[in-house]
């Protein structure tokens, strides 16, 4: 199976220094609100002295080959220091490595000068200028970022920007960004540089390259030990609070177990509470029906009667609820197929997916197999599939991986785009499983545009 994959033989994760004309390399999972999980700052176990080393020793900076002398004379590595004053202080050895690449490159800046050790960690260096001496040294840098972060999380109330509190923060070369820390890591790392961009995306940034998985929006994932399913999706996490509600939509065989500490780097989204094709009524008294990511409002009562729904069925949904789907076009009295349904044209034998007045041809049979599997393909009225509006074809949603007979290449589909995921251990980084790879015609690949390739992760 892993010869499908693409063969790169050169692919690397750019981390450019942002200017003014950064904007095209923002990420779109970049959310200045939840940069990191209160977990992940405090999480002091998180790497083994040798560990460090390796992680280290990994990069082409010279730090592997820095050690320092300590007020009481004893000589520690770079490594050793770090690995110290994270288990003294309560803080991830992680998020001071990261911290440390941020403000100094020490990680992969072979040829440092001596400043940069001294100031590794930016601390005691304001905005306003000049860097205080006091602070002065590799040791202290680890020891007072450390003590300052733990601080940050432990009395947050004595700190300018705090969780809850919405700000607005100025960006060079950008418009002012206003920003409401949805937790005290967030809250934290303004309190430690109050920038948005040429600062804390930075360290988002290197913290997702080094440290955690990013997974494609689609993807089912579940936390290891954990009984809860979650579904990303547009950068959040989406908790199915019922079986039906997994089931009725989405394959238990696709679902991903993920290290807790991955997860918890995404913020909570709205929950999946309802299965698919439920009805449900607002707070406002509107009765919805739900298809997949739409809700489709219930014209009147009328509609309702007419169409053969049953008002014991109609279950209570709060706004929250509700916030996880789009508008989608109402229920008329005149929509046959409200929850849609497959119709075999008799004159060409193609099948249609006809649903808001209109008709989406299926190109692969594979559509009847998976997307639709259990769904009869039934006989239309005479004269029916003229009624309705052709778009384009249907498509598989976000999640799925797709190859084709003539091509070497995996995709996931995310985003609405396929993206190729570049190698064998890319794939299994992920925990995706072999054989959940859907083989399509070249057609239906050829109904996604390309997005960009998902490659190797560094995480532990």
């Amino acid at each position: 199976m892993k010869k499908f994959f693409i063969i790169l033989t050169a692919i690397a994760i750019a981390l450019p220094q942002l200017s003014p004309a950064f904007a095209q390399d923002i990420s779109p999972n970049f959310n200045p609100n939840y940069i990191i999980s209160d977990s992940e700052v405090l999480d002091h176990a998180s790497m083994t002295l040798e560990e460090i080393k390796a992680f280290i020793n990994s990069k082409e900076g010279a730090l592997k080959n820095y050690s320092v002398i300590t007020d009481d004379g004893k000589t520690m590595t770079a490594a050793e220091v770090i690995y110290d004053r994270a288990v003294t202080n309560g803080v991830n050895p992680k998020f001071l490595l990261v911290l440390m690449q941020k403000e100094q490159s020490l990680l992969t800046d072979a040829a440092p000068k001596q400043s940069q050790y001294d100031w590794a960690t930016g601390y005691g260096c304001p905005d306003t200028g000049g860097c205080n001496s006091r602070w002065q040294g590799f040791y202290k840098q680890i020891n007072s970022a450390a003590l300052q972060f733990r601080s940050y999380l432990d009395e947050p109330r004595l700190y300018k920007y705090q969780a809850g509190g919405t700000y607005t923060f100025t960006n060079t070369g950008k418009a002012d960004t206003v920003v409401t820390p949805a937790n005290q890591a967030t809250a934290a790392l303004y309190n430690y540089t109050p920038h948005v961009y040429n600062g804390n995306y930075n360290f988002w940034r290197l913290w997702n390259n080094y440290f955690s998985r990013l997974f494609p929006d689609g993807s089912l994932v579940q936390a290891e030990g954990e009984k809860g399913v979650w579904l990303i999706q547009d950068g959040l996490k989406r908790p199915f609070t019922s079986l039906g509600a997994l089931t009725s939509r989405y394959d238990p065989k696709k679902i991903l177990a993920v290290n807790k500490s991955d997860l918890d780097a995404y913020p909570k989204g709205a929950p999946i509470r309802f299965a698919q094709y439920s009805l449900v009524r607002s707070p406002q008294g509107d009765i919805y029906l739900l298809v997949d990511n739409y809700k489709r409002k219930i014209e009147n009562p009328e509609v309702f009667k007419k169409l053969g729904f049953n008002p014991e069925e109609v279950d209570g949904a709060s706004n929250e609820d509700l916030s996880g789907y789009s508008e989608g076009i109402p229920v008329t009295a005149s929509d046959a197929h409200p929850t849609g349904a497959l119709l075999r044209d008799p004159k060409s034998g193609g099948v249609y997916y006809v649903i808001n007045d209109t008709k989406a041809p299926l190109v692969d049979p594979i559509f009847l197999k998976t997307k639709f599997k259990g769904l009869k393909v039934i006989k239309p009225q005479p004269g029916e599939l003229d009624k309705y509006q052709k778009i384009e074809p249907v498509k598989f949603e976000d999640g799925y991986l797709l190859k084709s007979l003539n091509s070497i290449s995996v995709y996931v589909v995310s985003n609405g785009s396929k993206r190729p995921i570049a190698s064998a251990k890319a794939f299994e980084q992920l925990g995706y499983k072999w054989e959940n790879i859907l083989i399509v015609k070249p057609q239906t690949l050829a109904l996604y545009d390309e997005g960009e390739p998902i490659v190797e992760q560094s995480f532990k």
